[in-house]
């Protein structure tokens, strides 16, 4: 791996633990990156399997935010059933 992709390159274990926020930006900079340089075919891959992890991790962190929505909706319409009011 050449000096520039090493400097540039974050490790499988480091992925884990961005934010989505983090991680989208990093692969919208990778994408950039392989779009806009001539770059080595080994720095292409580098980056390439760089941004195929930082999506699998956008993409599982987006799943679970979609679960979490559909249970806070769930908790919602159960707590906002009407509840009959005694007569006095």
């Amino acid at each position: 791996m050449s000096k520039n992709s090493a400097s540039a390159a974050v490790g499988a274990s480091d992925i884990q633990n961005f934010a989505f926020e983090e991680a989208l930006k990093k692969l919208e900079s990778i994408v950039q990156s392989m779009e806009s340089q001539d770059l080595p075919l080994e720095t292409m891959l580098a980056r390439y399997e760089e941004g195929t992890r930082l999506a699998q991790l956008c993409q599982a962190k987006l799943a679970e935010a979609e679960v979490k929505i559909q249970q806070i909706e769930k908790n919602a319409k159960s707590e906002m059933t009407l509840k009959p009011v005694p007569v006095q």
